[in-house]
């Protein structure tokens, strides 16, 4: 999975991406003109694979991982090259994912790109930058094929698709609003439009206002997420980057005492997940515990292709079981004396949380 973190200058996403990754680069590169995105992975926190590993002892274990894309801030008018321009773009077209880090903190010595708090006209400036850069890549497509010597039937019917697509734009919506049948959207699928992806909402927090759970513009932001169908998580990246830096056992007082209950990567991840539909599956043995994301839905035999393509080619069955059965019971043998444990065909969909050995025939 691909997620790109955009928004205004100095609202907190190279710090989110700090969070995330790990990484330690310096905030103020992208106000100082830097232009290239930060790239880097996130490990996602499962307990399930760190259980599995206490009893098998692999000699590895691997987390889902995220791919994060930092990009520098959009301002007014980037989509047109302002700014840093649209030089973002290319970065963020491939991405599963955006996430819009919304500034809310008050701080004297960070002026905010606007000059002041506002994160509802926040999401209408960069809503409006993906819709500008989207309405130019869909006008000079109708242009080239307007303009062919040659136009098939499927450019017909591609024409007619960014045509709708140009008037919802044209009335404020961005691709995601527009009411598309699947056949539609299968056209669009080769231009990444941006303001077709999925997207989350950060609201970046400072602690007061973290532990008293109120901003500007909260209950207008709720609303807001609800009627666009879009997630809102509220974080306070400034010290949960503090907090990230200390030992486990002073990591969890802390949060404990500033009401965090869960950690920034473990809720994004979490929201990324159900809002993408995907789920994770689980194998385990003295060489590797692992867990690999799949789409909800998933069969079995198709799971195993993402394991290795020979596994799917070869597949005969799948022995599965359920990480909480698993746990309560201790080892496969026990599970297997209580048929916990089943073998099933190419047809089954995948649960998550299945702990599953394919049995397979090259």
């Amino acid at each position: 999975m691909k997620i790109g973190l955009i928004g205004l200058p100095t609202v907190g996403k190279t710090s989110l991406f700090n969070l995330l990754t790990g990484s330690n680069i310096e905030v103020t590169e992208f106000s100082q003109g830097k232009v290239e995105a930060n790239l880097g992975i996130a490990k996602i926190p499962d307990e399930r694979i760190d259980y599995l590993a206490g009893i098998y002892d692999p000699k590895k274990k691997t987390y889902a991982t995220i791919e994060v894309i930092d990009v520098p801030g959009l301002v007014k008018g980037s989509s047109a090259g302002k700014g840093v321009g649209n030089q973002f773009l290319d970065n963020i077209r491939k991405v599963d994912l955006l996430v819009h880090v919304l500034r809310v903190f008050e701080n004297d010595n960070v002026i905010h790109a606007e000059g002041s708090i506002d994160p509802m006209r926040d999401i209408e400036t960069i809503n409006l930058e993906l819709l500008f850069a989207d309405l130019g890549v869909i006008e000079n497509r109708i242009n080239r094929i307007e303009t062919s010597k040659k136009v098939t039937k499927e450019n017909l019917a591609e024409l007619d698709v960014l045509k709708k697509c140009r008037e919802g734009l044209e009335n404020g919506l961005l691709l995601n609003n527009i009411d598309l049948k699947d056949e539609e959207k299968e056209l669009l699928k080769t231009f990444s439009f941006l303001s077709e992806k999925p997207m989350i909402l950060v609201a970046n927090l400072d602690e007061v206002q973290f532990m008293e759970k109120d901003y500007p513009s909260r209950n207008a932001l709720i609303e807001f997420a609800e009627t666009a169908n879009t997630p809102l998580i509220e974080l306070c990246i400034k010290t949960e980057l503090e907090i990230s830096e200390l030992e486990p056992e002073d990591r969890e007082i802390f949060m404990e005492e500033l009401g965090i209950k869960e950690s920034g990567i473990d809720l994004l991840a979490k929201t990324a997940y159900d809002h993408l539909g995907l789920i994770s599956f689980l194998t385990a043995g003295k060489e590797e515990v692992r867990a690999w994301t799949i789409r909800k839905g998933t069969k079995a035999k198709e799971a195993a292709g993402k394991i290795h393509s020979d596994i799917e080619k070869g597949f005969i069955r799948a022995e599965v079981c359920k990480f909480e059965d698993f746990k309560e019971h201790g080892s496969m043998a026990k599970l297997k004396e209580k048929g916990l444990a089943r073998l099933e065909g190419k047809d089954y969909v995948v649960e998550d949380g299945d702990i599953i050995e394919f049995r397979f025939n090259v």
